[in-house]
């Protein structure tokens, strides 16, 4: 490892750096607005930034970056043109789906219509072959007729293509041709293969992985070699360039190219890692996260310091099949747009101002108002501090934004209206949270709520209060804090193999002979990325469930199995189906249907520093005072500068706390401690 490391995570307005010296173990951190038509951009100018204090080019040995490119392309559908192939015959496998709705009000909507097909009926092309679920080749691959299916697609000018034949999970080889084959006919075309995307049971989301995957990969893949060739050019050539995934690990920029699905939940997934961080450094080990920025909103749920982690989720109602942080987004963040409809409704979202042109008050031209124009006309926000003074916000653009769009259609006051704007969208926001915990069985009194992204301190003790909470941790770096958890994260790969077998006919033998293969394809592909074998881990699980069942359970469980092991798999999953479901059946057979390994290759942690206090007295934090409302009634409000906030000082609220990444509020009633990591430690009180 060379001085420094650099980590950037990439909002819909502001990128994120943070910059760790790894001689001296300091921090620093950094905020640009971003550049939505080219990503890239914003992130050099964040490197320039660390390079302008001297900083020479090689000595950043490693760059980790949490992208939404992929994100926003399936988001927007802005994916390339796309085919698809699969076995003749099961070509409806793509529109029949699920054949259901998803839970939640969608199944009492009317009007609910599944999301567009990403691949239309038009540009799916059948396949002559066929495979038994054995790998017994049933039918050869029809080479001739493929070929004329490849030339029909040419015409529909596709640009990447999704094959996804029966069984190929078994038995890849008629995959792997079809590539061979679209190189010839289609030179250029992206091929994804769903053998090597997501090898497992399960034709449809088998199938809808590797076309998500497919949709995105080029403009991925470009936007990785564009990025790539300008940090080269600006002397970074270090080959640990990292690139997070939605399983909260990363990965280089080389196999992330090629895997593009795996990056849906990129962003987001950085500041869960850092989370589990804060449950050691709090000693609380229950936390509901709760990240808003410029855009969205994302919730995710830490029990007993560990985040939930699904093998299959959707994203926008798409299914994807690979093991994902479980985070739940909705579309709130600090650029959220309001207005009053012609039926007089209040709307809130889901629309955002974005970067560009970006609320009124960043005199970019915005003239709807959004959330941060509402925050800084109820006081929140300081117009001469926002990012530590480096810009200036315009209280009466805000002003004028609130007043036409929502205050007069309604018949209200600026201050109502902006205070009405922000009670919706928490609200909203709220929602989002009891998906993800009351929803499940959690009690959210057991939780504390995390909050951290630009704007996520701006909400979160309304919002904990108003969920009936613990309290609120507030992070020291919580406007970067994603980044942050870049720096924390581990190299991770999966890997799947799916082999349905009763677990009363298979052996250890049989079990350790998959595991070996997996790991070795798992140790040879950290080692290609400069990991030796002290830094290689290697984790084992199988999925299993009740002969006849729909569904799988995933036991964690050790490797190489020795004899005598299999009565203790049986147990682990009964056990682990009694706390999923609450029953076990344990005079039923059962089945092992996939087998799964995640190659870890660790990185050298960073440990965040630990402070004494300095005797510092907490009015010498008070900066200035303002006026702020809180439930219609102004306060002239005390406003302290977090960097002096000394350890183990208190402020109770009325009190809003700014510092360069973000502005924390402290409504009435509430208070804050600051404890030995300087994060703050927010509990209610009466107001």
């Amino acid at each position: 490892m060379a001085q420094y490391r650099v980590t950037v995570d990439t909002g819909g307005t502001f990128s994120d750096f943070v910059y760790v010296n790894d001689d001296t173990r300091t921090i620093t951190v950094a905020k640009v607005p971003s550049t939505p038509d080219d990503p890239s951009r914003a992130i050099l100018a964040g490197v320039e930034l660390l390079l302008e204090q001297g900083i020479d080019p090689g000595d950043i040995g490693y760059f980790c970056h949490g992208t939404t490119v992929g994100t926003n392309a399936l988001l927007e559908g802005k994916g390339v043109r796309t085919g698809l192939l699969v076995t003749k015959g099961f070509r409806g496998i793509h529109e029949v789906a699920e054949q259901s709705r998803p839970h939640g009000p969608a199944i009492f909507d009317m009007m609910y219509d599944r999301p567009a097909m990403l691949v239309p009926p038009s540009r799916t092309g059948e396949v002559a072959e066929r495979v038994a679920f054995d790998g017994e080749v049933l039918l050869p691959l029809d080479e001739a007729a493929l070929r004329e299916t490849l030339r029909d697609l040419r015409a529909e000018d596709v640009q990447s293509i999704a094959v996804c034949l029966l069984f190929s999970f078994v038995a890849p080889q008629h995959e792997r041709r079809v590539r061979e084959i679209i190189a010839e006919e289609i030179p250029g075309c992206s091929v994804s293969l769903s053998s090597e995307i997501v090898p497992q049971i399960r034709e449809f989301y088998r199938l809808s992985t590797t076309v998500i995957n497919a949709y995105l990969q080029p403009i991925l893949a470009r936007y990785i070699d564009n990025l790539d060739g300008r940090l080269r050019k600006a002397g970074i050539g270090t080959p640990q360039k990292f690139i997070m995934q939605s399983n909260g690990g990363m990965s280089t920029f080389a196999a992330t190219a090629k895997k593009a699905v795996a990056t849906v939940l990129s962003g987001p997934a950085g500041g869960i890692m850092a989370s589990v961080q804060a449950c050691r450094t709090t000693g609380f080990q229950n936390l509901v996260t709760f990240d808003m920025g410029g855009t969205s909103c994302d919730v995710a749920l830490i029990k007993d310091g560990e985040p939930s982690v699904s093998n299959r989720g959707k994203v926008e109602g798409r299914d994807v099949a690979l093991p994902m942080i479980d985070i739940n987004t909705v579309s709130a963040g600090g650029g959220t747009l309001s207005h009053v409809n012609r039926f007089g409704e209040l709307i809130v979202g889901p629309h955002s101002a974005g970067a560009v042109p970006g609320p009124a008050c960043y005199m970019r031209g915005g003239t709807e108002p959004t959330i941060t124009d509402c925050n800084l006309v109820l006081g929140y926000l300081s117009p001469e501090n926002f990012l530590g003074g480096k810009m200036r916000l315009d209280v009466g653009l805000a002003h004028q934004a609130v007043e036409t769009a929502v205050a007069k259609p309604l018949g209200k006051t600026v201050t109502e209206a902006a205070e009405g704007v922000v009670r919706i969208i928490n609200v909203k926001m709220q929602e989002a949270v009891k998906a993800i915990s009351t929803m499940r069985g959690h009690d959210l009194r057991d939780f504390m709520l995390l909050a951290f992204g630009g704007a996520g301190p701006l909400h979160a003790c309304r919002l904990a209060a108003d969920l009936g909470m613990a309290g609120v941790i507030v992070p020291l770096y919580p406007g970067v804090y994603s980044a942050m958890g870049l720096v924390m994260s581990d190299v991770k790969h999966d890997y799947i193999r799916s082999r349905l077998t009763a677990l009363a006919r298979t052996d250890e033998t049989g079990i350790n002979a998959i595991f070996a293969d997996l790991e070795a394809q798992a140790r040879a592909d950290l080692a290609d990325e400069q990991f030796t074998p002290d830094k290689i881990e290697i984790e084992y699980a199988l999925d299993m469930r009740y002969a006849g069942q729909g569904y799988e359970v995933t036991l964690p469980c050790k490797a190489p199995l020795a004899t005598g092991d299999m009565q203790a798999l049986r147990r682990g999953f009964d056990e682990e189906h009694r706390k999923t479901f609450g029953h076990t059946a344990p005079d039923e057979p059962v089945e092992i249907v996939s087998y799964r390994l995640r190659g870890v290759g660790r990185v050298p942690p960073v440990e965040l520093p630990k402070y004494e206090p300095a005797g510092l007295a907490v009015e010498k934090a008070v900066r200035e005072r303002r006026p702020a409302v809180f439930d219609g009634r102004t306060v002239d409000c005390p406003v302290y500068q977090r960097e002096k906030l000394d350890v183990g000082v208190e402020v109770t609220g009325p009190a809003i706390i700014d510092q360069l990444d973000c502005t924390t509020v402290l409504p009435p009633g509430h208070t804050a401690r600051v404890d030995a990591y300087k994060n703050m430690i927010i509990k209610f009180g009466a107001a």
